[in-house]
C-alpha cells in the first residue's frame, strides 16, 4: 500500500508522519524506517524508527529512490512500513508525474509487502482523480 500525505507548507505533513511511525513501532509488528533529507528529526522520532537520510547516500533522482528503497527492503525482510518525509526537496515530484510515481512505489511495495507513506506539497484538488484514493489530506 502506498499513501500520498498532502498539504501545503506548514499543514503537519512532517508531523503527521513522525506520529505515524512512532505509534506503529509501539504495535511492535516489524520494523520502521523514517527516510527524511536531513537529520532534524532524530530526537523527534522512537529510538527503535531507523531514521535514514537520503543524502548521506546520493539519492538525488526518483529511479535512484526506488532502488535506495528496494534495497533497504532487501536487506530487512521485517521493514513493515516505510515513512518518506521531505523527499521533494531534493528530487522534484511534479502533479503530472504522481501517477507514476504511485506506480513505482506500488510495485516495491507490493513485491515487499511493506507499506509506504512519503508527503508531497500538493492539495488534494492538485493530485490527478485517480490518485485521490491513495491521499491523506493534512491541513
Amino acid at each position: 500500500m502506498v499513501k500520498f500525505i498532502l498539504g501545503a507548507k506548514g499543514a503537519g505533513k512532517t508531523r503527521w508522519l513522525i506520529e505515524g511511525a512512532n505509534k506503529e513501532i509501539e504495535s511492535g509488528n516489524g520494523n520502521i524506517a523514517f527516510v527524511d533529507v536531513d537529520d532534524e528529526h532524530i530526537f523527534t522520532l522512537k529510538h527503535e524508527v531507523r531514521l535514514i537520510n537520503a543524502k548521506d547516500y546520493g539519492v538525488e533522482t526518483l529511479p535512484e529512490l526506488y532502488g535506495f528503497l528496494s534495497g533497504m527492503l532487501a536487506m530487512d525482510f521485517d521493514l513493515e512500513k516505510i515513512y518518506i518525509d521531505s523527499v521533494y526537496k531534493i528530487i522534484p515530484i511534479k502533479s503530472e508525474n504522481l501517477s507514476s510515481v504511485y506506480n513505482e512505489l506500488e510495485i516495491i511495495s507490493k513485491r515487499s509487502e511493506c507499506d509506504i507513506y512519503i508527503n508531497v506539497d500538493f492539495s488534494l484538488d492538485e493530485v490527478p482523480e485517480e490518485m485521490k484514493e491513495n491521499a491523506i489530506e493534512v491541513k
